[in-house]
């Protein structure tokens, strides 16, 4: 009975004021039964403004990772804007530590003749977060960890550059969803 009033009612509303209500009143509905939310970046963390990103761990064979996953957080930090990002832990509210983890590659799809075509490597990031009193922010760890294929060339430095790219979208990844863990999940 209910559904049959609103549909008499809408034919009341002009039809361009009933698309627009259509168009941005569905999305609004559908999207507050799925379980998503508005995040709130100011003032989720209290009183928190600014951050450091330490140096990072390299437990990894992959040189200089260490630094792209750095600089791959910074950049997210400088890119969504709710924290200043600052080079001395001394000033910071919230210190970032933590290490990359050893990175797992395995071969995925193969040719008729045997030949590997293409790749996957899988990205583990171990980071803590304190704040300035030393009370430790905890990051869930799924959050933490993402795999990247990428293809396989006979020319070796052609594999190289595409293995580094697949890196480098794995390391944007992982700072995004390291800083929505951030926001999302905090756990004194």
């Amino acid at each position: 009975m209910g559904a049959a009033v609103f549909r008499r009612a809408l034919w009341y509303i002009p039809a361009v004021l009933r698309w627009v209500l259509v168009w941005i009143l569905a999305p609004v509905l559908a999207a507050s039964g799925c379980g998503y939310q508005i995040v709130r970046y100011r003032d989720a963390l209290g009183d928190a403004r600014r951050v450091a990103i330490t140096g990072l761990e390299n437990n990894s064979f992959e040189p200089g990772l260490d630094s792209i996953v750095s600089d791959a957080i910074s950049r997210e930090f400088l890119r969504r804007g709710a924290l200043e990002v600052v080079g001395d832990p001394e000033i910071a509210d919230l210190i970032v530590t933590g290490a990359v983890e050893p990175l797992q590659t395995r071969s995925e799809a193969f040719s008729t003749i045997e030949f590997v075509l293409e790749f996957r490597v899988t990205m583990r990031l171990e980071l803590e977060v304190r704040r300035r009193d030393g009370t430790r922010i905890r990051i869930a760890k799924r959050a933490l960890r993402e795999s990247e294929f990428y293809q396989a060339s006979a020319d070796v430095e052609v594999t190289r550059t595409n293995r580094k790219e697949a890196l480098e979208r794995l390391a944007g990844v992982l700072a995004g969803r390291f800083h929505d863990a951030l926001y999302e999940r905090i756990i004194p």
